[in-house]
């Protein structure tokens, strides 16, 4: 189904098909927003629609690599050809490629750098110019503590994600004055797929890290991102929200 809602307003979620991106979703959906989804296979698209349009045939799924300038550019436009311009934008697409930095190869430097801080800069060189024209909307970027204590192994990562947030303030300043604020929200180790391989010995290591006394879950991410979207935060922009458990104040 196409076309946008005539009692929702839209958000865009890239990167939707599971873990904090898919509860993202589906925290928007129930606080009243018409969703698209993105994923980056046709079998992930056909996944996450099926879904997402349990909550309603008006929510849809679209295929995005954001890592390619011309598709995340027609794609985008699209987007708001049929579903018109999104209210809420939220960045959580990102791929990570781990080494020590002595072993880090420029292609998975290039790689990270491109899909998670390049690939959220073509995402908003679209929507952000038929977003002022609305003069209305969020724009939620997802970063990582790792962007701010750094991480063994992570050079790459922790780049694109300092970056990343030094682009929201950038961003954030221009678009102020037309209603649009942009924020990031930095999440701490989060119960996903990814940490639930991880051995209990390195697992208890983390833990004993957070003054929490536990892993976060996808669901205090999408809380915090529904807060952001909401007019409870209109009057907060060019920010990064941690929501970490206490590991990293500041």
């Amino acid at each position: 189904m196409t076309g946008q809602s005539a009692d929702k307003k839209l958000a865009l979620v890239t990167g939707a098909s599971r873990g904090i991106g898919l509860a993202i979703a589906q925290r928007l959906i129930r606080e009243g927003y018409q969703v698209v989804g993105t994923a980056t296979s046709d079998q992930g698209v056909a996944a996450l629609t099926e879904t997402l349009q349990q909550h309603g045939p008006e929510h849809a799924a679209l295929r995005l690599d954001i890592s390619d300038s011309e598709q995340t550019e027609a794609t985008l436009a699209g987007l708001v050809s049929d579903f018109g311009v999104p209210h809420v934008v939220v960045n959580n697409a990102g791929i990570t490629r781990d080494n020590l930095f002595l072993r880090l190869s420029e292609d998975d430097w290039q790689a990270v750098i491109n899909t998670n801080l390049t690939g959220v800069f073509r995402v908003c060189k679209v929507l952000t110019k038929v977003m002022l024209k609305k003069k209305a909307g969020s724009i939620i970027n997802i970063s990582s503590v790792i962007g701010t204590t750094g991480n063994g192994g992570q050079a790459n990562y922790a780049a694109a994600k300092a970056g990343l947030e030094g682009f929201s303030r950038s961003l954030a300043q221009e678009i102020a004055s037309r209603n649009i604020t942009v924020n990031c929200i930095a999440p701490g180790f989060i119960q996903t797929d990814m940490t639930d391989v991880l051995p209990e010995a390195q697992k208890e290591a983390i833990l004993a890290s957070i003054p929490g006394k536990r892993f976060g879950n996808v669901d205090d991410i999408a809380g915090a991102v529904a807060f952001l979207a909401s007019d409870d935060a209109r009057y907060i922009t060019g920010q990064t929200l941690h929501v970490n458990g206490g590991m990293n104040m500041g």
